[in-house]
């Protein structure tokens, strides 16, 4: 087995802690009855859900297999996806935190900067 890039294993670090800590919020916010104040829905469940999908793409970078590159970018691209149509619900004048804006921007760096360092270090091996 090749020798795990540095990059690949910080990202995969980074991807698993990431995902861990989301569903741990997330469950947190669903489901303890912590008053979050104005949420959005739909953004509050797709990151709750997508922090299960950081986990498995974390193990398959880690692993370095090859469909964790795929997972990273459909993960970066739902999130874009997810943020723009919270931008265009926050423009219609739907109450939201504040807080939610600057999640969402990190989520979509974080996870356009795993999507990168995965398709940089290529397909290492097949899965």
């Amino acid at each position: 087995m090749r020798t795990r890039p540095r990059s690949l294993t910080v990202v995969a670090i980074i991807a698993i802690t990431f995902g861990l800590l989301t569903i741990v919020s997330g469950a947190r916010a669903l489901f303890g009855g912590a008053d979050m104040g104005a949420v959005v829905p739909f953004v509050l469940w797709f990151n709750f859900l997508a922090g299960f999908a950081y986990v498995a793409a974390g193990i398959g970078l880690w692993s370095q297999t090859g469909w964790a590159t795929g997972i990273a970018i459909i993960i970066a691209t739902a999130t874009a996806a997810v943020f723009a149509a919270f931008l265009w619900r926050v423009s219609s004048g739907a109450a939201f935190e504040a807080r939610t804006m600057g999640a969402m921007a990190l989520r979509l760096a974080i996870w356009v900067m795993i999507a990168i360092v995965a398709k940089a270090n290529g397909r290492v091996r097949q899965a």
